[in-house]
Formats: C-alpha cells, sequence, structure tokens
C-alpha cells in the first residue's frame, strides 16, 4: 500500500531548490555572492510569489546549518589557539555589545520608547550574524586574518551574550514570566551544562569516534558526527544558550582528534545546504506587509543601526590595537542584526514589553540589514592592500626537524625538495600565508611565522634543530634573523642564502657556517652552457667553469681577511687543456673582476 509522502513538502522543497540553483550561480556571477543570492530567492518564492507561505517554521530547521558551519569552526580551532583569543572574546566582544547596546538603547529612548523596551531593543540589535559574517569571511578566504580573527571573537562573545539578555527581558517584562527560573538559576544551568559539555567531549568523543572507525562503517561515521554536532547544540539550547555555541564547543574538543579532517569532510556537504536554506529562510521570512505600513520607520532604521554599529565597532577595534585598514573591514562586516534578535524581539513582545507589530518591524530591520551586509562587505574591496592582510593564524602543532629553514620563496623550496628528496624532515616557517596555502597541498611541514621573533622560532623547533637554513630574499630580513639566532643559539650552525657580493662578505665576517649567493651557481650554470652553445666541448666548458668558481672563492676570502683587493686586476684564465682555452686567454681579452662576478644588487625578487 503506497504511503503518502506528503506532496506539498516535497513540492516546497523542490521549488527552494531550483530557486537557489538558479539565484546563487547569477549572484556569483554578477559579484553580489551567494548569499544575497539566497535571500533573493527567498523573497520572491516567499512574500512575492506567496509559493512558501511558513518561512518561519523553515527559519528555525535551517539553523542547523548555522550550527554546523560553527562546529566546522570549532574543529579548526584547538582549546590552546582558543583561549588566545581571550583577550578578543572578553574584551573586544564586551565593549562591542555594551557600548553599541548602550548607543542603540540612546537611539530608541530618543525615538519615543519606553527605558525598558529601549534597553531590550538597544541590546539585540547590537548582536551580529554569526551566519553571515563567518560565511563572508570564508568564502572570501578572510576567516585567518587579523580582523577575520577578532570579528569571530566578536561573534563568539556574542553567542554567550544570549543568555544574560534573555534574562533581561524576563526581568523587565510585565507580563507572564517565560521560564519558570530565576535568572541566577538560568545562568547556573547554562554554565553546568557547557562543563558537562566539556567533560563529554574530552572523555567520551574521542572513545566513540575510535570505536566506530574500526568497525569501518562509514554511514555510521556520518551518523556520528550529525549525532554529537545536534546533541551538543541541543543540550545547550535546553539551557538557554545557542545550538550554534554547543556544536562550536563539540568542534572544538574535537580538534585535536585524528578523526577532525573525517568530521570536518562527512559535515561539509550538510553544511552547504542548511547554510543556504537558512539565507533562503531569512528571505521567506521578511514580512513585505510590514515594510509596506512601516516604510519610513524601516527606511531610516536599516541605515542608522548599520552606521552606528559600523562606527563604534571601528572605534572599539582601534582601541584594541587593530589597524585601520583592519577596523574598516571589522565595520563592514558586523554592522547587521543577527538571527539571535528573531528570539529575543518575539519574547520581548510575548512579554509585554512592546507589540507585535513593533516585533515584525524590529525583526524586518534585522532582515534588511543582512540582506545589505554582502553590498557593504563589497566595498572592502576598493581598500588598498596591505602586508597584515597576508596573514594566517601561528599555529606551530607538530612543528621540529633536524632542519628548520626560513623563507619560501624560490630559494628555499628548491632546498626544501633536495631535503625531501634524500630523505631528510624539514620544518619550513614562512611569512606569506598564500604561499603556506600552496605548499601545504603538497605536503610540505610549512608554518606560518617570522623568522625575527625569538617566540616563533622556539616555537618552529629550533633547540632541536641540528642546522638552520635562512633562505630569506632580503637582506635586512636575513641579517636581523643571523643576528638573532647567533645572540640567543650561538651553537646552531647556521646555512644562509646571501643576497650579493658584499652580503657574502658580511656574512662570512660574522662567522656563519656556510653562505651562498643567491645567483651564484646558476650564473655559472649558465655560463657552462653558453660556452658549450659555441661550440666548446663539455670538457674544456667544465674546467673554465671550474676555474672561475676558484678563483672567484680566493678572492672573496681576500676580501673577507682585510687585504685591500682592487678589483682592477685583470683575471688570466689559466689554461686547463691545450689549445682553446690558450686561444682565449693569448687574445688579451681583460676581464674586470669586479664587473664580471658581481651581481645586479638592485634586481628585485619576484613572488614565486
Amino acid at each position: 500500500m503506497a504511503v503518502d509522502a506528503g506532496p506539498g513538502l516535497i513540492a516546497q522543497a523542490i521549488v527552494m531548490l531550483g530557486a537557489a540553483v538558479v539565484a546563487a550561480p547569477i549572484f556569483m556571477r554578477i559579484g553580489l555572492g551567494t548569499v544575497l543570492g539566497y535571500i533573493a530567492a527567498g523573497v520572491l518564492i516567499g512574500p512575492v510569489l506567496n509559493l512558501i507561505a511558513d518561512g518561519a517554521a523553515i527559519l528555525h530547521v535551517a539553523e542547523l546549518g548555522v550550527a554546523l558551519l560553527l562546529f566546522i569552526i570549532g574543529l579548526e580551532l584547538k582549546p590552546a589557539r582558543l583561549w588566545a583569543l581571550r583577550t578578543d572574546i572578553f574584551g573586544l566582544g564586551l565593549a562591542q555589545v555594551v557600548l553599541s547596546g548602550a548607543a542603540l538603547s540612546g537611539v530608541a529612548l530618543a525615538g519615543g520608547m519606553d527605558w525598558r523596551a529601549a534597553l531590550v531593543i538597544g541590546f539585540g540589535l547590537s548582536l551580529s550574524s554569526t551566519a553571515f559574517a563567518m560565511q563572508l569571511l570564508e568564502s572570501r578566504q578572510e576567516v585567518n586574518t587579523p580582523h577575520g580573527r577578532r570579528g569571530f571573537a566578536i561573534l563568539l562573545f556574542q553567542d554567550l551574550a544570549i543568555v544574560p539578555l534573555l534574562a533581561l527581558v524576563a526581568v523587565l517584562s510585565p507580563g507572564p514570566a517565560q521560564s519558570g527560573l530565576h535568572p541566577a538559576a538560568q545562568a547556573a544551568v547554562a554554565v553546568a551544562a557547557v562543563g558537562a559539555l566539556i567533560l563529554a567531549g574530552r572523555h567520551l568523543l574521542t572513545p566513540l569516534f575510535r570505536i566506530i572507525a574500526n568497525t569501518g562503517a562509514k554511514e555510521a561515521m556520518i551518523a556520528a558526527a550529525l549525532l554529537v554536532v545536534l546533541g551538543a547544540g541541543y543540550l545547550l539550547q535546553l539551557a538557554g544558550l545557542s545550538m550554534a555555541m554547543g556544536a562550536f564547543i563539540a568542534g572544538v574538543m574535537l580538534a585535536e582528534s585524528s578523526y577532525r579532517h573525517e568530521l570536518e569532510a562527512d559535515i561539509e556537504p550538510f553544511r552547504g545546504i542548511l547554510l543556504g536554506l537558512f539565507f533562503m529562510a531569512v528571505g521567506l521570512s521578511l514580512d513585505l506587509a510590514v515594510i509596506a505600513a512601516w516604510w519610513p520607520l524601516v527606511l531610516a532604521a536599516v541605515p542608522a543601526l548599520m552606521l552606528v554599529k559600523g562606527v563604534l565597532i571601528y572605534g572599539v577595534s582601534r582601541g584594541f590595537g587593530s589597524s585601520h585598514a583592519d577596523g574598516v573591514r571589522l565595520a563592514l562586516l558586523l554592522p547587521q542584526g543577527g538571527e539571535f534578535g528573531f528570539v529575543l524581539f518575539t519574547v520581548a513582545a510575548a512579554g509585554g514589553l512592546f507589540s507585535a507589530e513593533m516585533a515584525s518591524v524590529l525583526i524586518a530591520v534585522v532582515t534588511l540589514s543582512m540582506a545589505t551586509t554582502p553590498l557593504a562587505m563589497g566595498l572592502s574591496r576598493f581598500m588598498p592592500a596591505h602586508e597584515e592582510r597576508d596573514s594566517m593564524e601561528e599555529d606551530f602543532d607538530g612543528a621540529g626537524s633536524d632542519v628548520l629553514l626560513i623563507g619560501f620563496s624560490r630559494f628555499g623550496q628548491i632546498i626544501s625538495q633536495v631535503l625531501l628528496t634524500s630523505g631528510h624532515q624539514a620544518t619550513i616557517i614562512d611569512t606569506s600565508a598564500e604561499r603556506i596555502r600552496q605548499a601545504a597541498k603538497f605536503g610540505f611541514r610549512i608554518f606560518f611565522g617570522d623568522g625575527r621573533r625569538k617566540d616563533v622560532l622556539v616555537a618552529a623547533g629550533i633547540e632541536r634543530a641540528k642546522l638552520v637554513a635562512v633562505c630569506t630574499h632580503s637582506r635586512e630580513a636575513t641579517d636581523k634573523i643571523v643576528d638573532l639566532i647567533q645572540s640567543e643559539y650561538p651553537d646552531v650552525r647556521l646555512f644562509v642564502r646571501s643576497y650579493d657580493r658584499n652580503h657574502a662578505i658580511s656574512l662570512r665576517k660574522r662567522g656563519v657556517g656556510y653562505e651562498l649567493r643567491e645567483t651564484l651557481e646558476s650564473a655559472l650554470r649558465f655560463g657552462r652552457h653558453t660556452l658549450t652553445a659555441l661550440g666548446h666541448d663539455d670538457a674544456l666548458a667544465q674546467a673554465v667553469i671550474d676555474d672561475v668558481r676558484r678563483r672567484d672563492e680566493e678572492r672573496l676570502e681576500l676580501q673577507v681577511a682585510g687585504d685591500q683587493y682592487s678589483g682592477r686586476e685583470k683575471l688570466h684564465t689559466k689554461p686547463v687543456t691545450p689549445e682553446p682555452l690558450l686561444a682565449v686567454a693569448r687574445q688579451g681579452r681583460q676581464i674586470n673582476t669586479d664587473a664580471a662576478m658581481h651581481e645586479d644588487a638592485s634586481a628585485p625578487e619576484p613572488r614565486p
């Protein structure tokens, strides 16, 4: 007997998938991004065409996408790195919520709202959208940039702030209480739930995945990953926190697990689909009738909200040490209202703090501010690039080898291949985030860090290294690294790439173990092939190159020793084989040694 599969539900799913398939590529092609495309698709099939009516129910289900996003972010964030963000979370995040909430409450109070309602409205609007902000950072590959890390810290504190804000609504509401718990008791329950989740994560999750992995059941592994995300999220939701917060904590607890990469791969498809559904649900839940009835207020409130929050976020981030460019990027990233505003304003209306119609207006303001965030964030592309943008999180997990190689430009890349081919492991550090991302794909043990800092050298394993190869292409950077290592680690063997002849002399006077000019051997090899192309046999060409190399080394040693080598002596090539080389020498060609052997020190190094 056939079972009714719910044709209405299937039809709605087909409509939503079709709208997403059409809208997302179009908006991506015109440069507005998939987020805005999903919202536009939701508005079209919901409020405009009325193909789907219950946007609020879909929004509730689609919040799972936000939870999965936070779970994946947690997988990439080890507890030690989370602890390193504590100043930004509880300093910058707290300052942003307090200042933005106070300022927006003042605006609402000036607009004629009761002080209780103004307080809830102001602090409700101070929260930003985790889903929007993190998706934008992820799509632009900016999660690990300085402004990306600080934006994440602010969002994390905002997720924590939802508990005291819900308690504030319960205290201020003149209507019936929404919860049977006293605010202090509710906070205690939330803390206990977080503690229980952390304990479970430390002692239960890794053994659970080990048992399932040993069975070889791939489907069970996927089901277990979803169970952990949903279970952790639901536990914290029952305790008054957000589902996203629970999923995030579960991810952090598994960040050091050997199953981290497999879990991320299993969750990723579900995360992408549900997050797209969340953005579509935002568009579906937009109440066009409310906007039409209150359009002057909505039209004024959206830019006012984004302007006030943007200015305050910029000021607070600058106060906590961000650069001007990063402050602007944060201001463009987090000026919108957040999904927690939907919950807060609905609860406040039910408690009698303001009317249901006002709650609808506020939800419309939050939704429209979300929709305009991708457009605002797009303005950052017109900002000039700066070196801080090329940055990553400093994570030296697994660092430490016999060889520490500093600098992974064209010179260092070749040396690393020699080491790997011979079976030697090398720990590589570099300051180019893009080079690191590319090199990591090919299996190099490469880490983001500046070799001019002692703490970076220690974290990269210099104390166990038998040899340090300094392959940076800037003479100034090379000199600073050499000085630091010789001062702090005088017993370490130093092999250094020199920039030109004068730099080589300087390095040898400092007593480095070995130095080589970046262009010497390649130029000699080039010269050898030039001789063979002119008709000389291989043996003669190699003899000439060996002779030039030997004489250059002798002159360099004299210069290091301080002898007055004028550079005006002539290079007389001693015959190595009878006639060809002798004929060249008898031509009486006078070669100025400095001109022949001094590289062009002005030529900049291109990026590899």
